[in-house]
């Protein structure tokens, strides 16, 4: 059953055991267009509902969030008391375990929202499984991208070619630096630095590029 054209899926139902759900969401640039996805799936197996939906200019993390409360809401909505949820962005995951906290500002409404309907349920499992186990989540992720794009573009223009949602950054350690100089980090874009925290280089700096 594929019902990826709407929030909510028609078929109304009550589970008295637990459901599974997986969902997903992603952003084309980081901010950029945006998406999520999410497949629930009966304690039988037999799939419950596929929710699909454009989000517009959004980041990664946004898109996490609101694949979680649209699952969420469904089983609200359902009269679903038991839920157990797969995704593969471990940063949503764990904040909602409360393993690690919410400090950013765009991220804390949506979590306090999820855990809000999270207390609506006598159930709740969530965890975090590698993109790999999350594949019909994804794809309807990047379907949902891919509908956004072609209504954003102007009449006349080509649609835009299909890309895969860029998974959220992943924390990492940067390397010692033993001249003792301040170690600023970025990233590199379409052959251009970015460099993170605001910092404005002056004009004609050298930098040296180290891959994490």
């Amino acid at each position: 059953m594929r019902e990826s054209t709407g929030l909510f899926a028609e078929q109304s139902t009550k589970e008295t055991g637990w459901v599974t759900a997986f969902c997903d969401g992603g952003a084309r640039g980081n901010p950029g267009p945006s998406g999520f996805g999410a497949v629930l799936y009966a304690p039988d197996g037999t799939i419950l509902a596929e929710l699909s939906e454009f989000l517009g200019f959004r980041t990664n993390n946004y898109a996490e969030y609101s694949g979680l409360l649209a699952v969420l809401e469904y089983a609200i909505k359902h009269e679903i008391t038991h839920l157990k949820v797969t995704s593969d962005s471990e940063l949503m995951v764990k904040q909602i375990q409360g393993k690690y906290k919410v400090n950013s500002p765009d991220l804390k409404p949506l979590w306090e929202e999820a855990k809000r309907r999270i207390r609506h349920l006598k159930g709740f499992e969530i965890t975090h499984a590698l993109r790999a186990k999350n594949k019909i989540a994804d794809q309807l992720a990047n379907e949902a991208m891919d509908r956004g794009m072609k209504r954003e573009n102007k009449p006349g223009a080509p649609a835009p070619a299909p890309l895969k949602a860029i998974p959220y950054p992943v924390k990492s350690v940067a390397p010692p630096n033993p001249n003792g100089n301040p170690m600023l980090r970025g990233f590199v874009r379409d052959g251009v630095v970015h460099v993170l925290g605001g910092v404005t280089l002056p004009e004609g700096a050298f930098v040296k590029i180290i891959k994490e």
